[in-house]
């Protein structure tokens, strides 16, 4: 009887022959027969091989950029592979906060989809030679997964099962990822190698819409909407309208523009880009660094009325002389934006803004009535918020986060009184916070009260002034009309003499 050391013996014997032939075979022959014979061997095989394999690389591309489809499959597979796999590696997600298990280079794993099974493997090929190159070549990148199923399942698994890996992948990334706070970076440098148009921090700004100083109402009004359009992806296509909205944040400085915007993100847990237009050269540039924005994101362009001159490029323009200030230091012209208006509208509303999905624009701004109507229009600008100054509504919140107060008997007083004069969010938030250990929530709310106090009394100083201005303005404009209109008047006499005076001598001649 065969034991089954030997039956191993003679079949390592066996391979051994076969590895021998295959090496002599590809040395002494051609390698087009080579080819020809390992292409009708795969044939053959495939004809008994029942089953199907699809490759999924990490990298694609001319530039060999990092595959979407990869990287949502290196995520769905993270919640399968930490339970069965036993080879795992570990990555860190949400700036070292927590881990996500992935399986090894190497490793296979068994997923099941509606009762059938399949077979996902992660490989890496190390290249055998070093090479010198500018940009990666595809031996250097060969990390890949490869998935492997029963060939009567196709229409299931290309059909269904791969849509279902990317939307559980994406949806697993949209969990883990650390959200970023974006900058673009100046196009003089976008040309050199692995050069990226954006640069970026985490974003780790605590503002939400429960530490948001604004009436509850209007809070809650903003949250909806915000909600509806973060759902709206099949009704924004339904009506035929590019999955973005506009917001228009205007108002005095320290009204809580900026932290509405943290808000707002962390609310959706977007990315925000933070444009800055003045580096931007010209409206090609612009729409480049659109196209490089990420969904889930919010871009915001801050003070909008003083990025750009955009109000005035409908007018006609005066060729004005060179100004010697604006020139360089090495006597070089300072290169000035090109971005147009028309550019900039093509941006947040033309056909440019349809590349990419899940997308919120916005602007702020201080004065609003210097904004031309064109770019703040509804379908641009969807919805305008006004940031005013400090209501009593917004003032518990404010004292609930900075003193830990729902109720006191200093409310009372300081409800009067914000009825009464006018202080931003932050100038109260500021007189809120204690200074020292000494400083008490009685000492807090009593130095509040006094700045609420000496603002009412600066304002009414300043109405003084400014009627006693007014009055005296009006007071000079009447004494110069006046003088203007005896003026006229001695004229017309003097006239009347002249007149007379012609018309006597006129009769003496006859």
């Amino acid at each position: 009887m065969v034991t089954a050391l030997e039956i191993w013996g003679n079949l390592g014997s066996v391979m051994a022959a076969v590895m021998f032939a295959l090496a002599m075979f590809k040395q002494y022959f051609p390698p087009q027969l080579c080819m020809h014979i390992e292409s009708y061997g795969r044939k053959a095989v495939g004809h008994v091989y029942p089953y199907v394999q699809i490759k999924f690389p990490e990298f694609t591309g001319e530039r060999l950029e990092r595959c979407e489809v990869f990287t949502a499959i290196q995520n769905y597979l993270s919640g399968s592979a930490s339970t069965r796999a036993k080879r795992l590696k570990a990555e860190s997600v949400k700036d070292s906060q927590s881990l996500v298990l992935s399986m090894d280079e190497n490793e296979e794993v068994v997923d099941e989809f509606q009762g059938v099974k399949l077979w996902w493997s992660s490989s890496l090929i190390v290249p055998q030679k070093p090479t010198f190159s500018v940009y990666p070549s595809s031996e250097d990148k060969s990390r890949f997964y490869k998935l492997t199923f029963h060939r009567s399942q196709r229409e299931l698994i290309t059909g269904s099962y791969i849509k279902h890996v990317l939307e559980k992948g994406k949806a697993v990334e949209a969990d883990n990822r650390q959200r970023k706070l974006y900058t673009n970076n100046p196009s003089s440098n976008w040309g050199s190698y692995k050069a990226s148009k954006w640069s970026h921090v985490a974003f780790k700004h605590p503002s939400t819409f429960d530490t948001l100083a604004m009436e509850p109402s209007k809070k809650r009004e903003i949250m909806n909407d915000l909600l509806k359009f973060r759902r709206g992806k099949e009704y924004y296509e339904r009506i035929g309208r590019a999955w973005k909205r506009g917001y228009l944040l205007y108002g005095p400085p320290g009204t809580g523009k900026f932290t509405m915007i943290a808000a707002m993100a962390n609310f959706l847990n977007y990315d925000v880009y933070d444009l800055e237009l003045t580096t931007v050269k010209d409206n090609t540039e612009l729409r480049k660094l659109l196209i490089e924005t990420s969904e889930k994101s919010i871009i915001v362009i801050e003070d909008i009325d003083c990025s750009l001159e955009l109000t005035s490029q409908r007018k006609t323009k005066k060729q004005e002389k060179e100004d010697p200030v604006k020139k360089m230091k090495g006597g070089e012209e300072s290169k000035e934006s090109k971005v147009t208006l028309s550019g900039l509208l093509n941006f947040i509303d033309g056909l440019w803004s349809a590349c990419g999905g899940e997308r919120i624009i916005v602007f702020t701004t201080n004065f609003v009535e210097k904004l031309d109507p064109a770019l703040i229009r509804r379908g641009r600008m969807d919805k305008h918020i006004k940031m005013s100054y400090c209501c009593f509504e917004s003032f518990k919140v404010l004292a609930r986060n900075y003193l830990g107060l729902e109720l006191h008997p200093l409310f009372t007083t300081v409800r009067r009184l914000l009825e009464e004069t006018e202080m931003t969010p932050a100038d109260v938030a500021e007189n809120l916070m204690p200074k020292s250990d000494d400083e008490d929530e009685d000492a807090c709310l009593e130095g509040l009260i006094e700045a609420l106090e000496k603002a009412k009394e600066d304002a009414g100083k300043k109405s003084e002034e400014e009627e006693e201005a007014a009055a005296a303005e009006a007071e000079a404009t009447a004494v110069a009309e006046e003088e203007e209109q005896q003026t006229l008047s001695e004229g017309e006499q003097e006239n009347g003499r002249r007149g007379c005076a012609k018309e006597g001598k006129e009769n003496g001649l006859h």
